[in-house]
């Protein structure tokens, strides 16, 4: 018996997926086309400023509403909870039957459809997307969903053509990562399939540790504001887990913030109301609602958000030290990543990393 529903996960995230911002058609259909065009804009830009060439072919960019977004991510959970989920069954038979594939693919839908009014564009590694006729295709696929990237415009009065090219450097920024370092992904999809091995069965009663780790994420999420808080994934980590997950966020805070750098870096030049833009979006992602703040830190969403600021001042730190040749030595192999205390210290991975050469 499967441990989650996933028709069931794509139909809840449907439901429960906020509605997406009055436009006409001939609006949406502007829309997309300005995306699309604006996504191809910013591949020389991004190109061009941080020296990375693409190295394997991509798809496309698909500009995606609320429900594709989150069905896209149905499957790319199913992707990486599958051969969990089979390691879990295989293991202890009656998990499936206790935990209840319909409750899973609610919980797992809701997730989805709460975050799908949230998330501007999305760099998706896990599934890949089928290729166009006669084109190879070795990466994944650039989301970009239309519906929150014109509700956010609206919210912070952007302009709209600034504002999308925006969005559409960090976007593409995530691609030229994962197109030019050809063996990122390999490298990204290998921790994750080590976290799923170093998970382990409970040998307790599996229900009632289940209810002590979400009370737990629970009472990590309401704690107050500017403390250090678990999510619902920190609390239901093994030791072994936990050490994967580090070198995990370290990869995904370094990927967010190089990003950061890239879009506000060559912002100035193509983008008139960039330093607007920048202030009202970052006075836009902090939550005043105490439910929704909760919410987030539940989800783990808070997590991503500090992965753009501290990751943003590594680059950035390591960008004034030594350019962006020194910079792009982070890109030689897994061994030249930064490792998780070296986000907090940039000197440190300077120090073991960065030739002499390359610092001046």
């Amino acid at each position: 018996m499967a441990l989650v529903d996933w028709d069931l996960a794509s139909t809840t995230a449907a439901r429960l997926g906020p509605t997406g911002p009055s436009v006409t058609l001939a609006e949406a259909t502007a829309v997309v086309a300005d995306l699309r065009r604006l996504a191809d804009e910013a591949i020389g830009h991004v190109a061009g400023y941080t020296k990375m060439t693409p190295q394997v072919p991509d798809a496309p960019v698909r500009v995606v509403d609320r429900r594709t977004w989150a069905d896209v991510n149905v499957q790319g959970l199913r992707t990486v909870i599958t051969p969990l989920t089979d390691k879990l069954e295989e293991k202890v038979g009656f998990l499936g039957n206790l935990v209840g594939a319909k409750v899973t693919g609610v919980e797992a839908g809701a997730v989805l459809g709460y975050l799908s009014g949230k998330v501007l564009g999305q760099y998706d590694i896990f599934a890949a997307p089928p290729a166009e006729p006669g084109r190879r295709v070795e990466a994944g696929q650039l989301l970009l969903v239309a519906p929150n990237i014109v509700a956010m415009e609206r919210r912070i009065k952007a302009d709209p053509r600034d504002f999308r090219l925006w969005v559409c450097l960090h976007e593409v920024t995530h691609r030229t990562q994962f197109t030019a370092v050809p063996w990122l992904r390999d490298h990204f999809l290998g921790e994750v399939r080590a976290f799923i091995e170093a998970t382990e069965p409970p040998t307790d009663n599996l229900l009632s540790q289940a209810y002590q780790q979400f009370g737990a994420a629970i009472k990590a999420a309401r704690a107050p504001e500017g403390t250090r808080g678990a999510s619902l994934l920190e609390a239901v980590q093994t030791p072994e887990q936990r050490a994967v997950l580090d070198r995990l966020t370290a990869v995904l805070t370094l990927l967010e913030g190089h990003a950061e750098v890239v879009m506000d870096g060559v912002g100035p030049q193509v983008i008139p109301s960039v330093a607007t833009i920048r202030a009202a979006f970052d006075r836009k992602r902090n939550p005043g609602n105490p439910l929704e703040q909760f919410v987030r830190r539940l989800l783990g969403v808070d997590i991503k958000m500090r992965q753009y600021a501290e990751g943003r001042v590594f680059v950035q730190s390591v960008l004034d030290r030594v350019g962006m040749d020194g910079l792009n030595q982070i890109w030689t192999s897994k061994d030249t990543l930064p490792t998780l205390d070296e986000i907090a210290d940039p000197d440190a991975w300077v120090s073991r990393v960065v030739t002499a050469d390359s610092r001046g």
